[in-house]
C-alpha cells in the first residue's frame, strides 16, 4: 500500500510492506513486510526484508540491511554493511560501512568510523575519524582522523586534527588540540595541546 518504485526489480519482492519508496536497479528489491523506507541509488536497501523507517540515499547505502530499525545513510555504500543495527546515522561516501549490529552510532564524513561492527553510542565527525574502531563504545571524535586508530577502546574524547589519533585501546581518555596524538597506552588520561611532544 502507498508503496513508489522506480529502476529495475525495485521492491519486486515485497507483500505487505507499505509507505515506500525505492528508485534505483536493485532498491528495496528484498523487501517483504518493511514500511517507511526510502532507498534511493543502486541496490539502496536491496536485502531489507522486514526492517522500517530506514532511508538510504547513494550506491549500495545500506545494502545488507535485514531487520534493522531506524537508520539513515546517504553516501556511497554508507552503511552498506549494516543488518540488523539499529537507530544509525551514516553521512558520507564509507560512512559506518562495516557496522553489522551497532546500535545509535553517528558518522559524519568519508570513511567515518567505517571499520566499527558492533560497537554503538559513538559519535564521529570528520574524515576517517574513528576509522578502526571496531567494538569500541561511546567514544566521540571530532577532527579529521580524530582517535582513528582506536578499536576497542571506550569513552573515549578527541577533539582536533589528528586528535589522539595513537590511542588503540585505551578508555575513559580526552584529547584536545590539533595533533594531540596520545600513546596507544593511554587510559584515564587527560592531554591538553601538544605541551607534552
Amino acid at each position: 500500500m502507498n508503496n513508489t518504485a522506480s529502476g529495475v526489480d525495485a521492491l519486486s519482492s515485497n507483500t505487505t510492506g507499505g509507505a515506500n519508496t525505492a528508485s534505483g536497479r536493485g532498491a528495496l528489491s528484498f523487501n517483504t513486510t518493511g514500511s517507511d523506507n526510502t532507498a534511493t541509488g543502486v541496490s539502496a536497501l536491496n536485502s531489507n526484508t522486514t526492517g522500517s523507517s530506514n532511508t538510504a540515499s547513494g550506491y549500495q547505502a545500506l545494502l545488507f540491511n535485514t531487520t534493522g530499525n531506524y537508520n539513515m545513510a546517504s553516501g556511497v555504500q554508507a552503511l552498506s554493511s549494516n543488518t540488523t543495527g539499529t537507530s544509525n546515522t551514516a553521512s558520507g561516501g564509507g560512512a559506518l560501512q562495516n557496522n553489522t549490529e551497532g546500535w545509535y552510532n553517528t558518522a559524519s564524513g568519508s570513511y567515518a568510523l567505517n571499520a566499527n561492527t558492533t560497537g554503538g553510542a559513538n559519535t564521529a565527525s570528520g574524515y576517517a575519524a574513528l576509522w578502526d574502531n571496531t567494538t569500541g563504545t561511546s567514544n566521540a571524535a571530532s577532527g579529521a582522523w580524530a582517535l582513528s586508530s582506536n578499536t576497542t577502546g571506550n569513552l573515549n574524547t578527541a577533539v582536533g586534527y589528528l586528535a589522539g589519533y595513537n590511542a588503540t585501546t585505551g578508555s575513559d581518555n580526552l584529547f584536545l588540540g590539533a595533533e594531540v596524538r596520545g600513546t596507544a597506552a593511554d587510559t584515564n588520561l587527560i592531554r591538553i595541546g601538544r605541551a607534552y611532544d
